[in-house]
């Protein structure tokens, strides 16, 4: 990103103090714990030097007892950076193979990293963003997909929003839309749906139309990019094949139509188990639903390389058709 702000010790020693905290913390499933996780924000985040954070003021202070706290919580954090690189030092994440879609842009993140401004992306979601699955907050994707993005812009500010709340699809999503996506006035929103409706058996034709006027709705309000993410492939989807092929096509239709992004998450999973004979039970935890760390950790990384990619392309000036936004991992 553009226009960074110069690297300082505070900042620098925040972060692991504020990653501690987070990782300390017991993993969350309710809808208030969620929604009191967006309020804190990821551990990079608390970089931002303004305001003061309680871990900052922590680092700021000269007791040799508080120094001590500080030395534990950089040790801990080295600790929990270490697991998070180990996790694909047995099975490695890979793009899929084959042949890739044009990648899009991201035009207002892009446009906002350039100019060396805030920058806040919204994961609006149900449990696989919330993280349901994850041995801890540390190996959900917006953590992960916060942590690379800090890696690949280390002076940037960048804030990502944990706004999963598991169990929801469209119709409850779209009721907490205005409040905890629109009003947060994101550059980047990354919406996953679709799963619980296909588990539901509800009408895909229905759960795409919401998804439309959500999509417009945050796109009326302007300064906005958008990224569907679609259902996981997994045994409990799976069983209903029908349901969950039509869901798909139709995200990807609703992406056409409304010139925003869309991450294929479950060509993306499938390519893992048919084409890199990753067993399944590898990607997702017991009830045959879930991802797992290693899963939250691929789908973020390759996420996040997109992300990146998609940035670039703007940042380099690459001639990129501006009502043309879905892309396809590379």
């Amino acid at each position: 990103m553009s226009s960074l702000r110069p690297f300082c010790l505070t900042a620098w020693l925040a972060v692991p103090a504020a990653a501690l905290l987070l990782v300390l913390s017991p993993a969350s499933q309710s809808h208030a714990q969620t929604q009191a996780a967006q309020a804190t924000p990821a551990p990079q985040q608390s970089a931002n030097p303004a305001p003061a954070s309680p871990s900052q003021t922590t680092v700021a202070a000269t007791s040799p007892d508080q120094r001590g706290i500080t030395a534990r919580a950089i040790d801990k954090v080295k600790q929990v950076a270490k697991s998070a690189g180990d996790i694909f030092s047995r099975v490695p994440c890979l793009s899929p193979k084959g042949g890739s879609k044009a990648m899009g842009s991201l035009p207002h993140v892009a446009g906002k990293l350039v100019a060396g401004q805030p920058v806040v992306i919204v994961a609006f979601g149900s449990s696989s963003t919330a993280g349901f699955g994850a041995s801890s907050p540390e190996f959900n994707y917006p953590n992960r997909l916060a942590a690379q993005l800090h890696r690949h812009y280390p002076t940037a500010d960048i804030t990502v929003v944990n706004a999963g709340v598991g169990g929801e699809d469209a119709p409850e999503m779209m009721k907490r839309l205005q409040k905890e996506v629109i009003d947060v006035h994101p550059d980047l929103v990354i919406w996953q749906v679709g799963t619980n409706a296909v588990l539901r058996n509800l009408d895909p034709g229905e759960t795409a139309k919401l998804v439309e006027d959500g999509i417009a709705s945050i796109q009326a309000a302007g300064g906005t990019d958008v990224v569907l993410v679609d259902p996981q492939y997994s045994p409990a989807v799976n069983q209903r094949a029908d349901s969950a092929g039509k869901m798909v096509k139709l995200l990807g239709k609703v992406a056409e139509l409304r010139h925003v992004g869309i991450f294929p998450r479950f060509e993306v999973m499938r390519d893992w188990h048919e084409k890199q004979s990753i067993p399944v039970e590898s990607f997702v935890i017991a009830d045959g639903l879930h991802m797992n760390d290693w899963g939250y950790a691929c789908f973020a990384q390759l996420l996040g390389d997109d992300i990146i990619r998609s940035v670039g392309q703007i940042k380099l000036g690459v001639n990129v058709p501006g009502d043309v936004r879905t892309y396809r991992p590379m």
